[in-house]
């Protein structure tokens, strides 16, 4: 039996992390406790397993999305990631009103695994949801469709684990069955492969697939190399391209973000998540920091002739954004006017 206790304070973490390659600067925690969803989940974030149980104590964050607008508003500027869910959402209520609260800060909001229920009446730019396809895929998709069905920007993120998800086959039938739920995108995700990691990533195998988990254990724990290759990396693009997705997330643009400073600090991101260079992805991942500080609308500074004199950073990569805000902000102008 789980027991919910009802806290008073929005339980909200700021740190610079990354998404699947988009930036977040906040996590929101509606639930605090592994307990609402029995079984192993992936964190999208930490990159890790984690176990859920049947029983245990579980505290429900407020139901007033005032509370969750002051504790996400100010600094630093960014989006924010609200989640996970809780099956127990329709009867306490703390995810949607911690996704009202984001959107009311002005943040772009990212959903992780959200019940249905648990999000606004209805969909926006600001919003994107995600949902890990690992351990239970049909579980995952089936939430996916129902959060896509309602309009939402809706995708899958794949931890590639080399002896589950690393063949053709297994990331053919991925895509298939993400592309007919409504997914507009399914990215990769590298995880953890620390020995706490890995025995984690054992125990969730063998809890949907049993038959596999010997097999498993021995390749995990005694097979060299658990990294997967880019030939992985580039089966799933490919297959990917063939159904029409992204390899990215969708980028979450809050209400008050111009869209072409949304378009560069995509571009920006992505460029940063597929270098190999480590130095080369900082100083990208910066540049993406940079242009979500600013504000203003870049768009008009570079028609204008001005941005790389106000942008900080190399005169290539200068360059390439600035050719980026001018094409999204003409785009943009030309939605507003038709």
């Amino acid at each position: 039996m789980i027991v919910y206790e009802q806290g008073a304070a929005a339980a909200v973490k700021f740190a610079e992390q990354e998404l699947a390659g988009r930036r977040i600067v906040a996590r929101a925690f509606p639930y605090e406790g592994d307990f609402g969803r029995p079984g192993y989940r992936f964190d999208p974030v930490e990159r890790v397993f984690s176990r859920g149980e049947a029983t245990g104590a579980m505290v429900a964050g407020p139901f007033d999305p005032e509370v969750w607008e002051e504790a996400l508003s100010g600094d630093p500027a960014g989006a924010v990631l609200v989640g996970p869910g809780c099956e127990a959402e329709s009867l306490r209520g703390a995810y949607r009103a911690a996704a009202e609260g984001a959107a009311r800060s002005g943040r772009a909001v990212y959903f992780d695994d959200p019940e249905p229920e648990g999000l606004p009446e209805s969909a926006s730019p600001a919003a994107v949801a995600v949902f890990v396809l690992l351990p239970d895929r049909k579980a995952a998709l089936l939430r996916l469709e129902a959060v896509a069905s309602r309009g939402f920007a809706a995708g899958g993120l794949l931890p590639l684990i080399s002896g589950w998800t690393d063949t053709a086959e297994w990331i053919d039938a991925a895509v298939s069955d993400a592309a007919a739920a409504g997914a507009r995108f399914l990215a990769p995700l590298v995880p953890v492969s620390d020995g706490t990691a890995r025995r984690r990533i054992v125990e969730a195998r063998a809890e949907v697939e049993p038959d596999a988990a010997d097999d498993f254990f021995d390749q995990v724990h005694h097979g060299g190399s658990f990294a997967v290759g880019d030939s992985v990396r580039n089966l799933l693009a490919a297959a990917c391209r063939r159904a029409n997705l992204s390899v990215f997330p969708d980028r979450a643009r809050g209400p008050l973000e111009p869209a072409a400073n949304a378009a560069a600090a995509a571009r920006l991101e992505e460029r940063a998540a597929e270098s190999r260079d480590e130095h080369r992805a900082s100083l990208l991942q910066a540049a993406a920091r940079w242009i979500d500080e600013v504000g203003r609308d870049l768009s008009v500074v570079a028609r204008d002739g001005n941005f790389r004199k106000v942008f900080p950073f190399s005169s290539d990569l200068a360059r390439e954004t600035e050719e980026i805000l001018i094409t999204a902000g003409a785009r943009a102008a030309g939605k507003e006017i038709g």
